[in-house]
């Protein structure tokens, strides 16, 4: 059985090139925008802004092979395993972030920070959910 994904939309952040983006979530980085396709609006009833969310994207440059990345000028420290990491660089490059809703319109959620580039694939959004006593 062959698994395709979907995307619902795609983000729209201020960073066009990898030496722009940064390498982690900001949580008073700049707004971005989830941009979601027309077909998947319903999907949004209910969310509120406040309301914290997960967010999934694809990260279409990212090396897929490697799983001991390496950041430059890290090379004589200890090594991390990409599972270890939030390195973009993984089998699967399916990037997550929690976030708060900033705002909402028909079609857009504002939210702060993302570590992506404009016009990254938007995978999924689901409430998130805070664990506790664990």
């Amino acid at each position: 059985m062959q698994t395709n994904l979907i995307f619902i939309g795609h983000i729209t952040t201020p960073y066009n090139s990898l030496e722009e983006c940064p390498s982690n979530i900001d949580f008073n980085g700049p707004p971005c925008k989830l941009v979601i396709k027309d077909e998947f609006l319903e999907g949004l009833t209910g969310l509120e802004p406040g309301q914290n969310i997960l967010i999934l994207y694809w990260l279409d440059g990212a090396d897929r092979t490697l799983l001991t990345p390496v950041k430059k000028g890290d090379e004589n420290k200890g090594k991390k395993g990409t599972f270890a990491k939030r390195a973009p660089h993984r089998p699967n490059p399916i990037a997550v972030a929690v976030t708060p809703i900033i705002s909402l319109s028909a079609n857009e959620i504002t939210v702060k920070g993302l570590d992506c580039l404009n016009g990254t694939k938007l995978l999924d959004i689901k409430p998130a959910i805070k664990l506790e006593n664990c």
